[in-house]
């Protein structure tokens, strides 16, 4: 029996394209991967990493100047955000587990207030492993105090699915919501 559906942020309840209107709005085409994997892994302050990134690309923007581009490019998938809702409403715990860093998730709760609407949280930058770390998906078990093979964890990232499935979490691709919504019903969510 499902007792827990993980979502993912990025690509998933939000939308695809909102990462890359950030980028673009900000005038980034890719943050340095090295600064970003520390950031998402805790091991940078937010401080230090847009330091490090306003010196890399000769940057003057303020962290607020910063934390308001991201409030300005950032959509919800609204389809996903009724589900999220639904399953709470089917008495399934919702789930985060995610790549993430401490400016996007504040600003974007401020805008959606969307964390209020998740039982369990797992932060990349809390746990300090990023997808597709098994560490990661450890703590959603722990956090989650479900069995694995009780949640559901849906990525549009392969090797996060294939991490999740070896530790026996029921774990799929996500390529588009209504595939998602026929993976759920397979898996015995009634929704």
């Amino acid at each position: 029996m499902i007792k827990a559906i993980s979502f993912d942020l990025d690509g998933v309840y939000f939308t695809s394209d909102s990462f890359s209107n950030f980028k673009q709005t900000f005038g980034v085409s890719n943050f340095n991967d090295s600064y970003m994997f520390q950031f998402k892994k805790g091991e940078l302050t937010e401080n230090q990493f847009w330091d490090l990134t306003r010196q890399e690309f000769n940057l003057s923007l303020s962290n607020q100047q910063i934390f308001e581009l991201i409030l300005s490019s950032y959509q919800v998938n609204q389809n996903v955000v009724d589900t999220v809702k639904k399953v709470r409403e089917l008495g399934i715990k919702t789930c985060i587990c995610t790549n993430n860093f401490p400016t996007r998730i504040n600003a974007l709760n401020h805008k959606f207030n969307f964390l209020s609407d998740f039982d369990v949280q797992v932060f990349s930058y809390q746990i300090g492993a990023i997808k597709p770390d098994p560490k990661i998906f450890q703590a959603l078990i722990g956090k989650s105090g479900c069995q694995p093979s009780e949640i559901i964890f849906a990525d549009d990232k392969q090797e996060n699915v294939d991490s999740a499935k070896s530790l026996g979490i029921n774990a799929f691709l996500y390529t588009s919501f209504d595939a998602f919504i026929s993976e759920l019903r397979k898996l015995g969510v009634q929704i």
